[in-house]
């Protein structure tokens, strides 16, 4: 019986070891694996996640200053169409002397 139980400890300490050996095998194929996604990822120039929502931010940002801008461009277009209709009857006047100018010197050629 002795040497019976003696065999099922050397049975254990023998699977103990393959696991060992096992569990050791595939930490250095992860840690291989993780080496080479890394210089792959390194390769691709991808960018982190801090630098991504950084520009995210500063995109956000220039996106409500371009709503601003256009809402100002907006205003200022209608103040300059807003004096450009009060103007235009002050240049009517003046084209309108030029033409009954025009008209005695076209008559006098005649």
């Amino acid at each position: 019986m002795r040497q019976q139980g003696r065999f099922f400890e050397d049975g254990a300490r023998v699977a103990g070891g393959a696991l060992g050996a096992l569990a050791g095998l595939r930490a250095e194929v992860n840690g291989l694996a993780r080496g080479r996604l890394e210089r792959l990822l390194a390769d691709l120039n991808l960018v982190t996640r801090d630098e991504f929502e950084a520009m995210r931010d500063v995109a956000v940002r220039a996106r409500e200053g371009q709503a601003v801008l256009e809402t100002r461009l907006a205003a200022l277009e209608a103040q300059i169409a807003a004096l450009s209709a009060v103007a235009k009857p002050v240049e009517a006047s003046p084209a309108k002397a030029t033409r009954s100018k025009a008209k005695p010197a076209s008559d006098a050629a005649v």
